[in-house]
């Protein structure tokens, strides 16, 4: 498989890319030949870029029983381990949170599932991204396709996210 990483310029042309571009965050582009056969997206990347699995978040979207966006939120956790829906309901102030329809997430965010960026979706949710990012320098997040992650500072991605940080993996 081949890798490229370089110093992002907008060549790839996603909502997440152009974002980044734009919002004066240090970042780094990591591309890579997707594997469509892979088990999991997230730790594909981590395992081609040789990037240890806890700085690779991957970007789900949860349906909860808030009013505000439909109930749809977005959850950023570590591709080593698994979204705590009880956590991330407690951190909402809900009752309750499951993952959202495919379908929804897709049609939602812009992205389609495994190439979910946290960054540029098509309508900014409220998101949440797990703890852990914060002892990171930098972490990698989709940049909004398959085969496509981005590297930044957690700074970066809270702010460009107006996202919380709180322990919502397990």
């Amino acid at each position: 498989m081949g890798v490229t990483s370089r110093r992002a310029r907008a060549s790839s042309g996603t909502p997440a890319l152009d974002l980044l571009t734009g919002s004066g965050a240090s970042f780094r582009v990591h591309e890579f030949e997707h594997d469509r056969g892979a088990a999991s997206f997230g730790m594909e990347a981590a395992e081609v870029l040789g990037v240890a699995p806890e700085r690779v978040f991957k970007t789900l979207v949860a349906q909860t029983d808030r009013a505000a966006d439909k109930g749809l939120v977005v959850a950023a956790v570590p591709v080593d381990k698994q979204l705590d829906l009880k956590a991330l309901a407690r951190e909402l102030g809900c009752k309750r949170a499951a993952l959202a329809d495919p379908a929804v997430a897709e049609r939602t965010t812009g992205y389609l599932v495994g190439g979910i960026s946290p960054l540029g979706q098509k309508r900014a949710l409220r998101t949440v991204v797990d703890e852990s990012a914060l002892s990171c320098e930098t972490v990698l997040v989709s940049g909004g396709r398959r085969g496509l992650d981005v590297e930044l500072a957690p700074a970066d991605l809270l702010r460009l996210t107006d996202a919380s940080a709180a322990s919502i993996a397990r």
